[in-house]
């Protein structure tokens, strides 16, 4: 799930540009997206494939002021409510401690009896927890000691974690006057599709192979939901969820999917997608597709740096991110 953290500047100075008074992020991903329009005054429509995307932009995008008191974090950090252990039994020897593993089923053990927006204040905090402990960030392998390298991130429990992760959630809770949501669907599905402005990251096409969040993020999201309603395949190694199809990913189908989206936006005030050189259709070609629908394309190049993991080895690619933008 790439990072659009170094993009905001730019993504910022266009949404500006642009104004309006309502947005649609359609692939919100980290949320981090969601949140800027949020800022800049917008009522975003915050929207995912992937459930645990929107439950994070549910706590910081629709949220406006529920925050998550000491004494709920102190009963989270505490002693379990039951006796469950799926997350220990499931995950045995895998990913983190068995120490660690207690805590995700305990912290569970009170956020299912949480509601609302503290229930999606406590699933992010542990998400985001899980996320920094796990070296690299994905789910791709089962030991990361090879990855220890000192930070501390690795050191923390993820008790520790979560005070701190419940605490950085809290601070992003505050209201711009407008009502926003988050969901949890399919692009073409999305109904707000005459919005101001309508942003679009969808996953990069890469030229082999495919590009499968699932495989990456499984572990955080089957927490997201305590693996209720969703298939662990048992006999992998990493315990991952079954693969869910979506037309981006793939280089066969990503033009069509591109265009039908496009298509679904018509209506927008403005279409913005980011996309990467490094990915297939190529530049031009997007271009073609967007005019289809919007006459006037703005192609804007930016030199950006993708970390392929946290830890201090990880490997840099130079690429260039394309904003195209999109209007009548």
């Amino acid at each position: 799930m790439g990072s659009k953290y170094r993009l905001l500047p730019h993504l910022e100075r266009v949404f500006a540009e642009i104004g309006g008074e309502t947005a649609v992020d359609a692939f919100s991903g980290s949320g981090v997206v969601s949140y800027l329009l949020k800022v800049q005054g917008f009522a975003v429509t915050s929207n995912d494939f992937l459930n645990f995307p929107a439950v994070i932009a549910a706590a910081t995008v629709q949220n406006s002021s529920v925050r998550l008191d000491q004494d709920l974090i102190d009963t989270i950090c505490g002693p379990p409510a039951d006796d469950r252990d799926f997350i220990q039994s499931t995950f045995d020897g895998l990913y983190f401690t068995a120490e660690d593993r207690q805590f995700l089923d305990s912290a569970w053990s009170h956020i299912d009896r949480l509601t609302g927006h503290r229930r999606n204040l406590a699933i992010s905090a542990l998400v985001l927890s899980a996320a920094r402990k796990q070296p690299r960030g994905v789910f791709t392998f089962t030991d990361g000691t090879k990855y220890a390298d000192g930070r501390r991130d690795l050191k923390l429990s993820l008790r520790e974690h979560f005070r701190e992760r419940a605490l950085d959630y809290n601070a992003t809770v505050f209201s711009n006057g407008r009502r926003s949501r988050a969901r949890r669907g399919d692009v073409f599905e999305i109904p707000d599709t005459t919005a101001d402005l309508v942003y679009l990251d969808p996953p990069y096409a890469p030229p082999s192979d495919d590009n499968d969040y699932i495989k990456r993020y499984h572990f955080l999201e089957g927490l997201s939901v305590y693996w209720r309603d969703v298939t662990i395949m048992a006999n992998t190694k990493t315990k991952k969820l079954e693969k869910r199809f979506t037309p981006f990913a793939y280089k066969r189908t990503i033009e069509d999917a591109l265009l039908r989206s496009f298509e679904h936006f018509a209506d927008a005030g403005a279409i913005v997608l980011s996309y990467s050189s490094n990915a297939i259709p190529e530049a031009a070609r997007i271009r073609d597709l967007l005019g289809k629908v919007k006459p006037s394309v703005e192609v804007i190049a930016i030199d950006h740096k993708y970390s392929f993991g946290t830890h201090v080895a990880a490997a840099r690619r130079d690429v260039s991110e394309y904003l195209f933008i999109g209007r009548d």
